[in-house]
């Protein structure tokens, strides 16, 4: 009896698993390379010469959202062949980070749209690094429960996918928009992305907790969901209807938790006025873990 007759894998098993697991390695170590390419500098000389604190963060949140898609298409059944399975573990990987690379182009043109966010990365703003890494984030957790939630491999898969995709990138500008709204009624009108650009790690501390959990919170749509592969405009609409009701229910929930968790403590004035870093992680603590919590309960 072999090893893998052992612990129950079977050697078809393990072939299929080897092959998933070269093809993620392979793309992850692209994403390390593209990040420089995007910005037009050598990665290795920012990360390990320039000692260029954002860009590595930036690239962490670039690798770490590839993974966390890379996990939506590895999950599922194996594929008939092992030729398919390779086809079908890198066709959904590409495409994943293309549309990781889409979703961070749009959040520059739409989201940020008042900041240059590769020249504030390359010049070593760590604030703005944090926003782009949590954006990266965000926009990886929708695409994997998307990718969970289609099925096959078709030219319809893909259009679903993208649909849900475009629907879950609007989501995030609103968000922003929110978000930018709140803070400018409570600074004097300052617009938040000043205040990023000026290199705000508190603000962008607490604006990325926002946004990863909004992409934790899409995921439980997808389970109303059903997938119709020719049901275009259904499924945007779908996707568009389940994504709000997400937001506004994850947004009163965060408000009543956050004033209970830190009672007693003004987080707008430590956050915004103060920079107290310490304050923002807790708040992103809260904001990923009640859209966790959401995620799960409607799963």
């Amino acid at each position: 009896m072999t090893f893998l007759q052992e612990i129950g894998i079977s050697t078809e098993l393990a072939i299929i698993l080897a092959i998933d697991l070269t093809i993620a390695v392979i793309l992850l170590t692209a994403m390390r390379y593209l990040q420089g390419w995007t910005v037009k500098v050598n990665s290795g000389e920012e990360l390990a010469q320039r000692d260029n604190f954002a860009f590595g963060i930036s690239t962490a949140g670039a690798v770490l959202a590839l993974g966390i898609v890379l996990t939506g298409a590895i999950t599922g059944e194996a594929a008939s062949s092992y030729t398919m399975e390779a086809i079908g573990m890198s066709a959904y990987g590409i495409f994943g980070l293309i549309l990781i690379k889409l979703g961070r182009f749009l959040h520059d043109k739409l989201a940020l749209h008042n900041l240059n966010k590769n020249e504030q990365i390359i010049k070593g703003n760590v604030a703005v690094a944090i926003v782009d890494a949590g954006a990266a984030i965000a926009t990886a957790t929708i695409i994997r429960a998307v990718l969970i939630w289609a099925e096959d491999l078709t030219l319809d898969t893909f259009i679903a996918i993208f649909s849900a995709f475009m629907v879950s990138q609007l989501m995030l500008v609103l968000l922003t928009r929110w978000r930018e709204s709140r803070y400018a009624s409570r600074n004097q009108d300052m617009p938040m992305q000043k205040a990023l650009e000026q290199g705000h790690t508190a603000l962008a501390i607490r604006h990325a907790g926002y946004l990863i959990a909004m992409g934790i919170a899409f995921n439980a749509a997808s389970h109303f969901m059903i997938y119709l592969p020719t049901a275009y405009v259904g499924n945007v609409l779908s996707w568009l209807w389940f994504s709000i009701i997400m937001l506004v229910l994850l947004s009163l929930l965060l408000a009543l938790v956050k004033r209970l968790v830190l009672a007693r403590i003004n987080m707008a004035e430590e956050v915004e006025q103060q920079h107290n870093i310490g304050v923002a992680a807790v708040e992103m603590a809260i904001s990923i873990a009640i859209a966790l919590l959401l995620a799960a309960l409607m799963a």
